[in-house]
């Protein structure tokens, strides 16, 4: 049935009251946001901005609420604990976006829930919308709800119900409890139909609607406290914002398109640049899916940013085909501070590209690195280690890394929940502990032994080590570093020499012994959806031991 949920009057002026059949809502909840910590990628190269959980929190303050945010990526957990216990809030709303860090959710919820009994408890991110319901089982009742899409939209509906009539939760658009989730409930609450691909979550049945305008919240980048500790590379610091949301292609590794239903969505220019003002960084991480895919709302958020004399230094991810089809795009915003530039040629050779289903290829891949030179953007990117390389395929990727002046990163083809390639190869997994979900970790059965694996995986990223983190890039980054340093940020100096303690094949390989007190569960054959055949009948084969 529809959601009986809908805005009334503020006699009084002020919080507009929510009304439910007619009744009218207590006074606001105090509300407290949680990131998770950093993941191994992160311990080095980068930790952004929480952007999606400060524009979840400014949505819960538009509606009257008293928030806050604690983010462990830069505090402690010791303050979070702290934070509960002397401020003692309603709710608390855990993100989860990346499924390596559901065991720290998990925990954390469980262990607030006994420090804050009464409070409302609920989840929502990206991977938590694939998961959901895996995740309030392994909660044990420590989470009321979580959300499955976006967060903004529903997040007021969401607190007014918990306040008022959290026996009716399970009737709004996207929110999955433990009953709805137990006995697979599900009606028409106006919401979007869930993802289909290899989501083992077929209790959802809807998710959140898709923001109609983007620029409607503005992020609550005031309640981050430590925001110079956020910074990317040698942005140090660096804020984000969004100018689009969303991608039209359908890579086989990636969950972006199920996730937003192969939408594209921009963000009004005069709300755009208005967030991009009012970054206080000098260095901003365009967060957008696929960059400058819309080339007239680039440019004219160019107009715009030249017009307010907005002076920043940019960096984007895009697609190789994107700057070789406008060119004239990433030249305005050269001219603008587009400074690094992030590409995922994911491949060095066509084959695998048509496995992952770019729609592109090498050549036009290479070319666009030549375009970029040519621009003077220093260009990053990414290329995906298959588990089944053996040691000549390794070997080729150093060769190719050492010969180009690109920065290269490696990372380890994972499955993930919401992807086709979840669907199709979940059941060859060799673990199922959520903490190796992190494209660092092989959870695929790999051609070398899994140390020997580690080993030449550790070695081939040290070629970026010693091309740009190392010792010999020391003398031209000299000058910056010592920037830097005069005005007191030391992320990315520290990041230099940070390279082989965090990436150790010793390491790695032990993280496959440890204990695992949460497994991620398998997807069944029924809940593959509208798969294409091909998928459905690789899965079949992978769920007999084929390969």
């Amino acid at each position: 049935m529809p959601c009986a949920l809908t805005p009334g009057p503020s006699p009084a002026g002020g919080r507009g009251e929510l009304l439910w059949n007619g009744l009218q809502s207590y006074p606001p909840m105090k509300v407290l946001f949680l990131h998770p910590g950093c993941l191994m990628y992160a311990e080095i190269y980068l930790r952004l901005e929480p952007l999606g959980l400060e524009l979840v929190a400014a949505a819960a303050r538009n509606a009257g609420h008293d928030v806050r945010i604690v983010d462990l990526q830069v505090q402690r957990q010791e303050e979070y604990f702290r934070e509960l216990k002397d401020w003692r809030p309603d709710a608390v709303g855990f993100s989860l976006n990346y499924l390596a860090n559901a065991p720290e959710v998990l925990d954390l919820a469980i262990r607030t829930r006994r420090i804050v009994p009464e409070a409302f408890l609920f989840a929502g991110g990206h991977s938590a919308t694939f998961v959901a319901g895996e995740i309030l089982a392994h909660a044990g009742g420590a989470l009321d709800c979580v959300v499955c899409g976006e967060g903004e939209g529903i997040v007021g509906q969401l607190l007014e119900a918990a306040e008022n009539h959290r026996e009716k939760l399970y009737t709004l658009p996207g929110i999955v409890t433990r009953e709805k989730a137990r006995t697979g409930a599900s009606q028409d609450a106006g919401g979007t139909p869930a993802p289909q691909f290899g989501t083992p979550v077929p209790q959802c049945g809807t998710r959140t609607p898709l923001i109609d305008n983007l620029g409607t919240v503005r992020p609550a980048r005031d309640l981050l406290r430590r925001r110079r500790r956020y910074f990317l590379g040698p942005f140090d610091p660096c804020g984000s914002v969004e100018f689009s949301r969303g991608c039209p292609w359908d890579c086989t590794f990636c969950s972006a398109w199920t996730f937003y239903g192969r939408t594209y969505r921009k963000v009004g220019v005069e709300a755009a640049v208005e967030n991009l003002a009012r970054i206080p960084e000098p260095g901003v991480f365009v967060v957008d899916d696929v960059a400058m895919l819309d080339p007239e709302h680039a440019q004219t958020i160019a107009d715009e940013i030249e017009r307010r004399k907005i002076h920043k230094e940019y960096y984007l991810e895009t697609r190789s085909d994107l700057v070789l089809r406008h060119p004239e795009v990433f030249r305005r915003w050269r001219g603008l501070g587009l400074r690094y530039m992030f590409l995922g040629l994911e491949a060095i050779d066509d084959d695998a590209l048509r496995r992952f289903r770019k729609r592109t290829n090498v050549g036009s891949g290479f070319q666009a690195l030549e375009v970029a030179r040519r621009l003077g953007i220093t260009v990053a990117v990414n290329i995906i280690a298959d588990p089944q390389w053996d040691m000549g395929q390794f070997e080729a990727v150093r060769r190719w890394a050492a010969s180009v002046p690109e920065i290269v990163h490696l990372t380890v083809a994972t499955p993930y929940p919401g992807t086709e390639t979840w669907a199709a190869e979940a059941h060859r997994l060799t673990t199922r502990d959520y903490r190796l979900f992190d494209i660092q970790h092989a959870v695929l059965p790999t051609r070398l032994p899994l140390d020997l694996f580690y080993r030449e995986l550790v070695r081939t990223q040290e070629v970026l080590n010693r091309k740009h983190l190392g010792f010999a890039a020391g003398g031209h980054a000299f000058i910056h570093m010592a920037r830097l340093l005069a005005r007191g940020q030391s992320n990315f100096v520290r990041m230099l020499w940070k390279f082989h303690r965090v990436y150790n094949a010793s390491r790695q390989a032990a993280d496959h012994r440890r204990e695992v007190r949460y497994e991620i569960a398998l997807p069944e054959i029924g809940q593959v959806g509208n798969l294409p055949h091909a998928t459905r009948v690789k899965m079949a084969a992978s769920a007999r031991g084929e390969r």
